[in-house]
C-alpha cells in the first residue's frame, strides 16, 4: 500500500509505504541552528516514529581552512584555527602550536607551559558548561541553561582578561604565549574556581539524580567500547564506553605529567554515560587549575627568537609533524608538512567533532526521533570543526 501525502507549507510530497501501522517516510532534520547544533542535516528514514536509517549530510559550513593555511605564512593560520571549534579556541591554538614546535624543535619555557595548562583547563570548563546548558534545553529543561551559562560567563571573563578575547582567542604563539597574566589574575582565578566548585555541587544535585534526565538518557544511544574505537571516537564519547584514554595521560605534553588528576570513565556507553564523563571531568579541571597555580614558576613566556617579527619569516626544516591535544571533545591534531619555505606545503586537521559524529547512525538507528535529538546532543559537536 502506498499513500501520497501533500504538505502544503513545504509544497513537498512524501510517499508512505507499508501495511497496517507501518509507515515509511524520509525526513530531513536540519540544517538549522541550534536544533541540530549547527548547520547539520540528518536524512532520517522513518517507520512511524522509529529511525530505521540515519545519514548525516555535511558541507553547509565548509570554509576550506586547511587550504587557507597553505596560502599564507605559518603564523597567519593561528587566528584561523580559533574559527574551527570556536567553543574551545585555545585548544585549536595549542594543537597547531605543538605541531609547529615539533617542526622547529622549539623548547617552550616552563612558565608558558603552566599558563597554557591554566588557560586550557578554563577553556575546558567553558566548553562543558555550554554542553550542560544546551543539553538541558534539548531535554526540555531550561533551568540548567541558566545555571551553566551564569558560571560560563565567569570563566569567559577570566579568559578575556588573560587573552583579550572571549571566543576567538589567538593567545598561543609558537614557543609560548602572547603575553603574561595581568596583575592579580591568578588570585581571581583561584577565587572564581572556589565559587564554581560550590555551584558545581548544586548542578550535580540538580541533574545527576534527576528522574526525568535519567529516564531520557539511560539506555539511549548505546555504543560498545569496540565500536567506539573502530569508529575513531575519542574524548568523553570514547571514555563513556569504559575506555580510559586521554592524551594528557597516554601521550602527555607540556607539564601535564606533573599534574595529579583522574580520567573519568563510565561503562554504560549511552547518553547518560557521556553526560556523566563531562560533569565529572569538570571536577578534575578544578584540581588541575589549583595545582598549576600553586606551582606557577617565574621566567620567560616565549622561546628565545620567537618573540618578534622573525616568526613571520620563519622557514621550518623540510619535514613533517603531527601535534595533538586533548580537547573537551576529544583528540584534535594538526599534521603539517614543510618544504622549507615561509608557507606550509600541506596542513590537515583531525577534527574531534568530525570523528565523533561518525557514530551517530549507530546510536540512533532503532530509536525514536526524540531520542535522536538526545543522542546527537550527547556527542557535543561543533559544526565549525566538522565543516572546516
Amino acid at each position: 500500500m502506498q499513500e501520497q501525502v501533500k504538505v502544503a507549507a513545504r509544497g513537498t510530497t512524501w510517499t508512505l509505504e507499508g501495511e497496517g501501522r507501518e509507515r515509511f517516510m524520509d525526513l530531513n532534520m536540519g540544517p538549522q541552528h541550534p536544533s541540530t547544533h549547527g548547520v547539520l542535516r540528518l536524512k532520517l528514514h522513518l517507520n512511524g516514529e522509529v529511525v530505521e536509517r540515519c545519514e548525516p549530510v555535511l558541507g553547509y559550513l565548509h570554509r576550506a581552512k586547511e587550504k587557507i593555511a597553505e596560502k599564507g605564512q605559518w603564523i597567519k593560520f593561528m587566528p584561523i584555527t580559533d574559527r574551527m571549534d570556536y567553543i574551545a579556541g585555545i585548544y585549536n591554538n595549542w594543537g597547531y602550536a605543538r605541531a609547529m614546535e615539533e617542526l622547529h624543535e622549539i623548547e617552550v619555557p616552563e612558565r608558558a607551559e603552566y599558563l597554557r595548562v591554566v588557560s586550557g583547563e578554563l577553556q575546558r570548563l567553558a566548553s562543558h558548561y555550554l554542553f550542560l546548558g544546551t543539553f538541558g534545553l534539548d531535554l526540555g529543561m531550561i533551568t540548567p541553561f541558566f545555571y551553566s551559562f551564569g558560571d560560563r560567563e565567569k570563566v569567559l571573563g577570566l579568559i578575556e582578561e588573560l587573552t583579550g578575547a572571549r571566543l576567538t582567542i589567538t593567545y598561543f604563539r609558537f614557543g609560548g604565549v602572547k603575553w603574561d597574566a595581568p596583575e592579580g589574575w591568578f588570585d581571581r582565578v583561584e577565587s572564581t574556581v572556589d565559587e564554581l566548585e560550590a555551584h558545581h555541587k548544586e548542578m550535580w544535585d540538580l541533574l545527576v539524580e534527576n528522574d526525568i534526565l535519567n529516564m531520557r538518557l539511560r539506555g539511549v544511544g548505546v555504543m560498545t567500547e569496540e565500536e567506539a574505537v573502530s569508529l575513531g571516537c575519542t574524548g568523553p564519547v570514547l571514555r563513556a564506553t569504559g575506555k580510559e584514554y586521554d592524551i594528557r595521560k597516554d601521550d602527555p605534553y607540556g607539564v601535564y605529567p606533573r599534574m595529579r588528576f583522574d580520567v573519568p570513565t563510565e561503562t554504560t556507553g549511552d547518553c547518560y554515560g557521556r553526560f556523566m564523563v563531562r560533569i565529572r571531568e569538570m571536577k578534575e579541571s578544578f584540581k588541575i587549575i589549583r595545582q598549576a597555580l600553586r606551582e606557577m614558576p617565574d621566567g620567560p613566556i616565549i622561546a628565545k627568537g620567537f618573540d618578534g617579527s622573525k616568526i613571520i619569516r620563519t622557514k621550518p626544516p623540510n619535514k613533517e609533524s603531527y601535534g595533538r591535544v586533548e580537547t573537551p571533545k576529544g583528540e584534535l591534531g594538526f599534521w603539517l608538512v614543510s618544504d622549507n619555505s615561509m608557507k606550509p606545503y600541506r596542513v590537515k586537521a583531525r577534527g574531534h567533532s568530525f570523528s565523533n559524529l561518525h557514530c551517530l547512525p549507530l546510536l540512533v538507528e532503532g530509536s525514536t526521533i526524540a531520542d535522536t535529538v538526545v543522542s546527537l546532543a550527547s556527542l557535543d559537536i561543533v559544526l565549525g570543526d566538522i565543516d572546516r
